[in-house]
């Protein structure tokens, strides 16, 4: 019989490249461990810096906005509302949630003191009435100027007692309305924009409070 001419390789031959595959295996491997279960892959990390403004993948955190509130309250002592005041870009966001008043508008105001006194004296002295220890309407620069700088968007109140309002104001900042008090009235506020075929010009009653009566909630914005 005639001899084959293909020569099949020895164990000696073939045990150097075996040995050769497997260790390059062992050094992709890296000593992890392959997993079915989902989510559990080593993380792969590169040198190169996660963008600007990147969370690295947990999640886009909240940017935390500095802001202040106040619980408002009526002249029981009893909560009717809340407020929120938050510094964005310059200005300021109010949000505003109340229940329990009567329908139609009420004007909306940030006092100057930071006292909420049912029964109580104006702190110049005079006669008393509810929550006068508040002060006048917050004015921040010129005096004198209408509306005040404290002056906010009057507030609208259901049938059934709720309001909710969410308004701006660059009058004023949020380091300046620290310690003040928010004010809700009995009535609207007209801003003293009285036509002049009604009145020459707003008296001072007007242009001080916007003829929109007594004070009927309080919270000091802390």
């Amino acid at each position: 019989m005639a001899s084959s001419s293909t020569r099949r390789p020895s164990w000696w031959t073939v045990a150097p490249v075996l040995a050769v595959a497997a260790l390059g295996l062992t050094a992709c491997s890296n000593s992890q461990e392959s997993s079915d279960v989902k989510g559990t892959n080593p993380a792969v990390f590169t040198s190169s810096a996660a963008p600007a403004g990147s969370t690295g993948g947990l999640g886009n955190a909240a940017e935390p906005k500095d802001s202040v509130s106040a619980t408002l309250k009526d002249s029981n002592g009893q909560a009717v509302g809340t407020a929120t005041f938050t510094s964005k870009s310059g200005h300021l966001e109010v949000i505003i949630s109340a229940h329990g008043l009567k329908q139609g508008f009420h004007g909306l105001h940030i006092h100057s003191v930071g006292k909420c006194e049912a029964n109580s004296a104006p702190p110049a002295g005079g006669a008393t009435g509810d929550f006068l220890s508040a002060g006048g309407h917050l004015q921040v620069g010129e005096s004198g100027m209408h509306p005040s700088s404290g002056d906010l968007t009057s507030l609208e109140v259901l049938k059934d007692g709720t309001a909710t309002l969410t308004t701006t104001t660059d009058s004023v900042t949020l380091d300046e309305i620290k310690g003040k008090a928010l004010i809700i009235h009995a009535g609207a506020d007209n801003f003293g924009n009285i036509p002049t075929r009604y009145a020459p010009a707003p008296d001072a009653d007007t242009l001080a409070t916007g003829d929109a009566g007594a004070r009927i909630a309080c919270g000091v914005i802390a």
